[in-house]
C-alpha cells in the first residue's frame, strides 16, 4: 500500500499527460483498453509511465463490453492493449484474429495453461473459485460443488449469477459436462433457493452478517471486504477436492491488438506487467495469484499446484451468450 500512496502524484501527471497526448495525433503513447478496475489496474500503469517514459491513456469498462467494442472496431480498432478482467473476453478478440502474436519470450513466462494456443494472449494474473462460508454455522464442508444441489444446503448458500466471474465458471461447466448437465445442475441451485447477489463482495458481507451461511465467489474478496471493513470478519475460503470444477482458476490477461501502430510499446508494457516485482505487487496488492512465479500467492492460501484446478480450456470461456441464455432458461437471471 505504501507504494500505491508514493504513486499518487504519478497518477496525476500520468493523467494529465495523457489527456494532452491523446489529442495530438502523434500516436507516441499507449491507448488500452481495461476490463479491470482504474482503482485496481492504474497504480501499475502509472510505475509504467515512471519507469520506461511511456504515456497510457486508458478507457475503462466491462471486459465483455470492451471485447465487444474491439469486435465492432475490427480492423479501425484505436486501442493498443486490451487487458482483460478474464480469459472469455480474451478469447472472442482472438478468435476474430484481432489480437498479435506475442513475443515467444513472453509467451515462454507463461505456463501453456494460463495462455492462448494461439500465442496472442497472455496470463496476468490467476483467480480460484472458492466456497467462501461462516465457520460457526458451516460445521461439514462440501467435496464438490456437486454437493451444493443437497437438500441441506436449502436457503443456505448465495450465488451471483449475473457476475461475470459465476457466468465463467457456468461456461467452464457447460464445456467439460455438457449443457444438460449444467442446465440440471442449475436447476438443483436453484431448488436449493438459493440468495441472489450482484457481487461476489456483497455475498462475503452476506455471509459476515449471518444473512447466509455459505456461497460461491472469488478467492480474493474475503481479504477484500475485510480491508473495507477493517476487521477480521466471519468468512473462510474453502476448497473443493482436487480436480473439481468448483476449484476453477481463471486469469486476467492481455493481448495487443494485431492493429496497433506501437506494437513495441505495447510490448514493454506487457514485459513489465509480467517482471518479477509487478508481480509480487500483485499479489501483495490485490491478494491475486501470480501466474509467471510459481509458488508466489497470497498469505494463508495454497499454492495453485496444490489446488489442482480442473483441466479447462480457459480461452473458450468466451461464449457467454450461451450461457446467459441458460441461465435465463433455469430462471436465475
Amino acid at each position: 500500500m505504501k507504494r500505491f500512496l508514493a504513486l499518487m502524484s504519478a497518477l496525476a501527471l500520468t493523467a494529465a499527460l495523457a489527456a494532452c497526448s491523446s489529442g495530438d495525433g502523434e500516436g507516441s503513447g499507449l491507448l488500452i483498453y481495461s476490463g479491470r478496475s482504474q482503482e485496481f489496474i492504474e497504480p501499475f500503469f502509472a510505475a509504467f509511465t515512471e519507469e520506461t517514459g511511456i504515456q497510457i491513456e486508458v478507457r475503462y469498462g466491462d471486459s465483455a463490453a470492451l471485447a465487444a467494442q474491439i469486435l465492432e472496431e475490427g480492423g479501425n480498432s484505436p486501442a493498443d492493449l486490451f487487458l482483460s478482467q478474464d480469459a472469455g473476453a480474451l478469447g472472442a478478440v482472438s478468435g476474430a484474429n484481432l489480437l498479435a502474436a506475442l513475443d515467444p519470450a513472453l509467451l515462454g513466462r507463461v505456463a501453456g495453461t494460463y495462455r492462448s494456443p494461439l500465442g496472442d494472449w497472455v496470463a496476468v494474473t490467476g483467480r480460484v473459485r472458492v466456497f467462501a462460508y461462516a465457520p460457526d454455522r458451516v460445521a461439514s464442508l462440501p467435496d464438490s460443488v456437486d454437493d451444493l444441489i443437497d437438500p441441506i444446503w436449502k436457503g443456505r448458500i448465495a450465488i451471483a449469477p449475473t457476475n461475470s466471474s459465476f457466468q465463467a465458471f457456468v461456461t467452464a461447466m457447460i464445456q467439460t459436462r455438457g449443457e444438460r448437465a449444467t442446465e440440471n445442475w442449475l436447476n438443483g441451485i436453484k431448488a436449493n433457493k438459493p440468495k441472489l447477489y450482484e457481487k461476489n463482495s456483497l455475498i462475503v458481507q452476506a455471509i459476515d452478517a449471518g444473512q447466509v451461511d455459505a456461497g460461491l465467489v472469488n478467492h480474493y474478496y474475503t481479504w477484500e471486504v475485510e480491508e473495507e471493513l477493517g476487521r477480521e470478519i466471519n468468512v473462510k475460503n474453502a476448497f473443493f477436492s482436487p480436480g473439481d470444477l468448483g476449484n476453477l482458476v481463471n486469469v486476467s490477461g492481455v493481448g495487443i491488438l494485431s492493429t496497433s501502430t506501437d506494437q513495441d510499446l505495447a510490448s514493454q508494457l506487457v514485459d513489465f506487467l509480467l517482471s518479477e516485482e509487478e508481480q509480487k505487487q500483485f499479489v501483495s496488492e490485490t491478494h491475486e495469484y501470480s501466474i509467471v512465479l510459481p509458488g508466489l500467492r497470497p498469505d494463508g492460501l495454497p499454492a495453485l499446484e496444490e489446488i489442482a484446478a480442473p483441466r479447462v480450456n480457459l480461452a473458450a470461456l468466451s461464449d457467454l451468450q450461451r450461457t446467459q441464455n441458460l441461465l435465463i432458461k433455469v430462471g436465475l437471471l
